[in-house]
């Protein structure tokens, strides 16, 4: 079962506008849109897996898009038709359990695991890995704290991890970091305690968008960690 035309068409008017909003900080999502370079796929129940394997599917062959043309900024955004009514704790349980799906689906695929990135999500270098490529996700749901991250629809944005190492190498990345952090703090009116480098802490705390506390236990295990850390495994 499929969203239908009618409410893809709605769904995406609605992104596409979020996005667009004067106040809304994040640059590179403007830039995505602005280019075409923001794809949109939209799924059903965000509390269900019905979805996974075509999301999976369109994971791999972002990636695999990305190593043939690795010019501009892109993400991938999975709009999901509901459930609207969840608070930030309940959202970011199901957010972990479709990660923890689609991870368990590349495993499955003998699909290789980023060596940029770490497979552990306590580690400061972690990052997700679909396809071969390290991503990092963006959620946005109707009940998030943070005004950036408050849209209509649960969404799960995709960005490729690689694509900001570009532009640290070009000197780019400290200018756009820079220039989100002072519209989110314009428009949310404080600092989003959780923004951190890459590096620093585990970017997993920063997926939901929950402030979550200082002891916070990541609920997502990928089965090519152990792997990883024995140099046995998918791609090796």
């Amino acid at each position: 079962m499929s969203v239908p035309p009618t409410r893809e068409a709605e769904m995406r008017e609605r992104l596409e506008a979020f996005i667009e909003r004067t106040e809304y900080p994040c640059v590179g999502a403007k830039s995505t849109l602005a280019r075409g370079t923001l794809k949109m796929l939209f799924a059903k129940n965000m509390a269900s897996g019905w979805d996974d394997l075509r999301i999976h599917d369109a994971l791999l062959d972002w990636a695999e898009r990305y190593r043939d043309d690795r010019s501009y900024l892109r993400s991938l955004a999975v709009v999901f038709e509901g459930p609207v009514d969840a608070d930030e704790e309940a959202f970011e349980k199901r957010l972990w359990e479709r990660l923890q799906s689609l991870a368990d689906m590349d495993d499955w695929l003998s699909q290789p695991y980023d060596d940029s990135v770490s497979p552990d999500p306590s580690d400061p270098h972690f990052s997700l890995s679909f396809g071969g490529e390290a991503f990092f996700v963006v959620g946005l749901h109707p009940n998030a704290s943070r005004p950036a991250r408050r849209f209509a629809y649960p969404t799960l944005v995709f960005n490729l991890h690689d694509q900001f190492e570009q532009l640290r190498e070009q000197g780019r990345y400290e200018r756009m970091r820079e220039a989100i952090l002072e519209r989110d703090t314009k428009f949310a009116g404080s600092l989003n305690p959780m923004l951190a480098r890459h590096g620093e802490t585990s970017e997993a705390r920063q997926y939901s968008g929950r402030a979550v506390a200082p002891d916070w236990t990541c609920p997502f295990s990928d089965k090519r960690s152990q792997s990883k850390e024995t140099g046995e495994g998918a791609g090796q």
